[in-house]
């Protein structure tokens, strides 16, 4: 390559004749007229060897035709490979890109107020309720041009409280409303673009709109998935909870500090972020929206409700009455005629029956008069049979009166 260079720039900087070249580099004429009329420096090509994998390679490319994601191992097993697995690998990736393309990520920028991102994590540690049951989820919601991180436990991924929590981290946390809400294919929130029942009157109310992603499309929510993976080795070593009560305590006190930290691909905090992002989205509702479980139904002589897998009992003097149920995240009411008839704490188990004794003894009480009616009082008026005489117009000697 240097013999080539120095011949170009002496023809061809210099004016140097062909022969004058030759002589001094000690080389023929010839080499020299085919360095000036080569575009490029020579190099040394090597004629194709034909390899052990080119007896394989067309039943190979026809099983990829067919699966394009069969492993190599598999593929060596149905075309009778017996040489090196590292080399049928490596032969194997080089043709795989002609049937299955790669799928490309484009780089997402987000605007204020746009959007945030929203996802369930399911953290491993035990967190007990009353009966030592664990496993709830965590509704994770992270706005996306900020990366402002809201959190908290649910007591299930039902419907109904998945948009009670919405409500609560954007009405208690975040402080305003995206203009979207991206979800995956989460069965509580709608599938493939099918909402769940309520979901559509809640995001009206909050005048939001949810974007459901695609299958196998992890890059547009890729920043709450991350957000999951900092709850899980940031937040969780080290702690214990009591109760998921307890869990979403210690969380809601160590979330400002987690919007302290320094976003490497903002160069900024998200807590100074954030107030920018409010500023696009919109306003939370004067009034709240309908989230939670709602239900209104007849009690029967049997005075519980069922509330998301569990019974509740209710005073027995709305038996046979029709009554309103609601549920939060944290309490069971019910009410008949606008005033309450059951208050409870709410269960996060399933299977459960909630008792308040103050039923039980009214149920008690109603049941001993029904068992035992009060008696009915005696006709203690005594007439004359006289009376009755004069009534029909009969007199005492047989005569009937004119």
């Amino acid at each position: 390559m240097e013999d080539w260079a120095l011949i170009r720039r002496l023809h061809l900087g210099e004016g140097a004749p062909k022969a004058q070249i030759a002589k001094r580099l000690g080389i023929s004429r010839n080499t020299v007229a085919k360095a000036i009329a080569s575009e490029g420096p020579p190099k040394y090509e090597r004629a194709p060897a034909v390899s052990t994998f080119t007896a394989v390679e067309i039943p190979v490319r026809q099983l990829l035709a067919e699966v394009p994601s069969m492993p190599a191992t598999v593929l060596a097993e149905r075309v009778g490979w017996t040489g090196s697995s590292s080399w049928f690998r490596e032969q194997v990736a080089k043709i795989r890109p002609e049937y299955a393309p790669a799928d490309p990520a484009d780089r997402i920028m987000y605007c204020a107020g746009d959007q945030a991102q929203c996802d369930l994590w399911f953290p491993p540690a035990v967190v007990p309720d009353t009966c030592g049951a664990a496993g709830p989820p965590v509704l994770v919601m992270v706005a996306s041009f900020s990366r402002f991180i809201t959190a908290t436990m649910l007591p299930t991924r039902t419907t109904a409280d998945l948009l009670a929590g919405t409500w609560s981290l954007l009405s208690n946390q975040l402080g305003a409303v995206p203009r979207r809400l991206v979800w995956d294919n989460e069965a509580g929130i709608g599938r493939r673009n099918h909402l769940a029942a309520g979901v559509t009157a809640f995001t009206g109310a909050l005048a939001t709109n949810i974007v459901q992603l695609k299958p196998f499309d992890p890059e547009s929510k890729g920043i709450v998935e991350r957000a999951n993976q900092y709850l899980e080795t940031s937040f969780l070593p080290g702690r214990r909870f009591t109760s998921p009560q307890d869990f979403n305590t210690q969380l809601a006190h160590w979330l400002p500090v987690a919007n302290q930290r320094s976003v490497r691909a903002l160069k900024a905090r998200p807590v100074d972020l954030v107030d920018q992002d409010r500023d696009g989205m919109l306003a939370l509702p004067v009034l709240p929206p309908t989230a939670g479980f709602a239900h209104r139904i007849r009690l029967g002589r049997d005075y519980y409700v069922r509330v998301l897998s569990n019974d509740y009992s209710v005073d027995p003097v709305a038996i046979g009455r029709m009554v309103d149920i609601r549920a939060d995240l944290t309490s069971v009411k019910v009410v008949l005629d606008g005033k309450p008839v059951a208050q409870h704490r709410r269960s996060w188990n399933t299977g459960q029956v909630i008792t308040d004794p103050a039923h039980v003894a009214s149920a008690k009480v109603m049941r001993d008069r029904f068992q035992h009616p009060a008696a009915l009082e005696e006709d203690t008026l005594v007439r004359d049979l006289a009376d009755y005489d004069t009534a029909f117009g009969v007199d005492l000697d047989g005569q009937v009166a004119s």
